[in-house]
């Protein structure tokens, strides 16, 4: 069942999103092909780029128009000072990012084939000390919304959810099964198709839409939730009622932060006003252009060219 919604619209009030997360330097290859098991592939040229799911979420917000505000650990080497001259050029508030002396920053080492599709691994570093008490102070209990991922450790998500007051968005990524305790906190939860199937305790990834959306029934602890497909769109299900948003067209070639580019658009429109399947179809777009650059924070979008793109795309 398709419903129509409103879209967002910029107001006097900017949006408050404060985002616990990871912050990664990606090491990205090119690649004709992905490796198998045992096998070398000659890739193309590397580069350096910031990342992260929680410092791209960030990006992605504050490029939005959102006053956003970071939490999150680097280390005291290189990849730390690029993480943090990237999200200082964002205008990101950063009083609640730590340097840690003992760890390393977080690395992900990115692989991407012809089509945009992505390996990536990824060492936490600094990321995995990030702890309950990093959350003294950064007013998160203030927040308009709390933006969470799964990059840190857990018990610092599940703190950052009771703690919150606002709205509370969980993309639930890198894919691990969560206590009901935090589904239950979650206003909005952000799946792809792999991670439902993983909190559903599934077998299989949904193949379909219809799948996708009996799989999040069956997460009744969870009233609100918007499954990411890729080509496919997006399913929101909202208090039982399935809506799909059809995936806005483009030709891919980087899709590292493309789910991220749509948690931060989504919950921006969010607190703009906009209702879930408005905000998905302004996410969706969002999602799109990132995925149509190569890099992570590089590639997210800013307000202005998600609009160019997006007032009739989101009229329903």
């Amino acid at each position: 069942m398709t419903t129509r919604g409103t879209s967002p619209a910029p107001g006097d009030a900017r949006a408050d999103v404060l985002v616990v997360g990871s912050a990664n330097a990606d090491i990205v290859v090119p690649v004709e092909r992905h490796p198998r098991v045992g096998e070398t592939v000659i890739g193309g040229d590397h580069y350096r780029a910031a990342g992260g799911k929680g410092a791209n979420q960030a990006v992605a917000c504050a490029r939005l128009g959102a006053r956003t505000r970071f939490v999150g650990r680097v280390g005291d080497d290189d990849h730390g000072r690029l993480l943090i001259d990237a999200l200082t050029h964002d205008g990101i508030e950063l009083s609640g990012l730590r340097v840690t002396d003992d760890a390393p920053s977080g690395l992900a080492l990115i692989v991407v084939g012809p089509d945009g599709d992505n390996s990536i691994v990824v060492s936490p570093g600094a990321n995995a000390r990030l702890s309950r008490g990093d959350l003294d102070g950064t007013g998160i209990e203030g927040a308009g919304a709390v933006l969470l991922q799964l990059e840190v450790p857990l018990g610092t998500v599940e703190a950052a959810a009771s703690r919150a007051r606002g709205l509370v968005v969980l993309n639930p990524a890198p894919a691990v099964p969560l206590p009901s305790a935090l589904l239950a906190r979650t206003d909005v939860l952000v799946p792809n198709r792999g991670e439902l199937a993983v909190l559903a305790g599934a077998n299989d990834e949904p193949a379909s839409i219809d799948e996708a959306a009996d799989l999040a029934r069956s997460l009744d602890v969870v009233d609100r939730m918007v499954i990411t497909l890729g080509a496919d769109g997006a399913v929101v299900v909202e208090h039982g009622t399935v809506t799909h948003v059809p995936a806005h067209s483009v030709v891919a070639r980087d899709t590292t932060a493309a789910g991220d580019a749509f948690c931060g658009a989504l919950s921006v429109a969010l607190l703009e006003g906009a209702d879930l399947v408005a905000a998905a179809r302004w996410a969706r777009v969002g999602a799109a252009l990132a995925a149509e650059r190569v890099g992570a924070q590089p590639s997210l979008p800013t307000r202005d060219e998600v609009a160019e793109v997006a007032p009739a795309d989101t009229r329903g």
